[in-house]
This record gives structure tokens, C-alpha cells and sequence, in this order.
């Protein structure tokens, strides 16, 4: 299962790039494969663990915000593993 997530507190102003800065700290320490964009990170693995490190950056949220914002994409395909870099390969074999 391939997720994409962003994660952001409310109401701490315009700039937000240190309170994200610490759930990249828990996202880089999962032992799940990831890759952080602009617009939030992708992470793959099983349902319990990426909702597990989801809510470990939730909860790091919450220890300094009242309200956080939360988007969760997924993609889940049985019997399917390392999509994050096959999906992106196969698309761009497909350009030429």
C-alpha cells in the first residue's frame, strides 16, 4: 500500500516548515519506505503501520497545536511491493 499524507497545524501563521520539520523526524526514523514533496510525503508499507505513523505525527502535532489538518491519500494493490519507484518507472518507459 502506497500512502500520501500531509500534515499541518492551524492557526500557527503563514510559515509551518518547523512544525512539519518534526514529523519528518518520526517519518525518517519508521523504517518505511518514503519520500517527503512539496505538498506532503508518500510512505509505503502495511495498513497498521503507516496508520500507526500517522498518528505518531498526529499526536507530535498536537503537543504544540489546538487544531491540525490531516489529508490522507491511498492506493493499496495486493501482492504489489516497491510501487513507489515501479509506478513512476513504468510511466516514464511509457513516454518514449
Amino acid at each position: 500500500m502506497i500512502a500520501n499524507f500531509a500534515i499541518f497545524p492551524i492557526g500557527k501563521g503563514e510559515s509551518l516548515s518547523s512544525y512539519v520539520a518534526e514529523t519528518f523526524k518520526i517519518i525518517e526514523n519508521c523504517g518505511l519506505p518514503y519520500e517527503h514533496h512539496s505538498m506532503g510525503t508518500n510512505v509505503e508499507g502495511e495498513w497498521e503501520d503507516i496508520i500507526k505513523l500517522i498518528n505518531d505525527c498526529r499526536k507530535k502535532m498536537l503537543e504544540s497545536a489546538d487544531r491540525v489538518y490531516i489529508a490522507i491519500t491511498i492506493d493499496e494493490r495486493k501482492a504489489k511491493t516497491n510501487r513507489m519507484n515501479k509506478k513512476v518507472a513504468s510511466a516514464k518507459a511509457k513516454m518514449k
